[in-house]
């Protein structure tokens, strides 16, 4: 583990292997941050929040109680019936000055990339799914999700309970309501 200065780490934080913490960073009790990982300067992780393997996290970040990041898709497929898992193997790049609320997922690319930009701010309870790509500064209200392998421009806005579906362009300064 790579450590800047000023970093504190409560107790029952595990972090694994080949990580880098920046300057300033605070990581709450119970936090696990899996191996490849980094995690910027200036940011506040709060408890219980789990960074998967191979997952960038930005600088002035804030990530709160119970945000999952990195989860595997929902990649399967079925075959004589039956639901083959398909390897989820990408990884998710979160921009500097965002914000994740409580109990939000973001989901890991197939084999790319899951992009947060610059500036978000979601909401508790969000989902992104694999391979979103979410311009700069987004703002996306409680229980709001976007299917997989959309792509975001700038400045969305999005109401409670709304959602995108999978495989969709969107562009710049959209506002979706429920």
């Amino acid at each position: 583990v790579a450590m800047g200065q000023d970093v504190t780490i409560d107790a029952r934080t595990v972090i694994y292997d080949n990580v880098s913490i920046g300057d300033n960073t605070t990581i709450r009790a119970g936090t696990v941050i899996m191996s490849d990982c980094t995690v910027g300067k200036d940011t506040l992780i709060y408890p219980n929040v789990t960074i998967r393997e191979n997952c960038d996290i930005g600088n002035r970040v804030i990530i709160h109680p119970g945000a999952v990041i990195g989860a595997d898709g929902f990649g399967f497929y079925q075959r004589d019936k039956i639901n083959l898992k398909i390897p989820q193997i990408g990884r998710v790049i979160i921009g500097d000055d965002v914000e994740i609320g409580a109990c939000t997922t973001i989901d890991r690319a197939r084999f790319t990339e899951t992009v947060i930009g610059n500036g978000c701010k979601l909401d508790n309870l969000i989902h992104i799914a694999h391979n979103v790509q979410i311009g700069d500064h987004g703002l996306m209200a409680a229980q709001s999700g976007v299917a997989g392998s959309t792509t975001i421009g700038n400045h969305l806005m999005m109401g409670g309970q709304s959602g995108i579906r999978d495989n969709l362009n969107v562009g710049d300064g959209v506002t979706l309501f429920a």
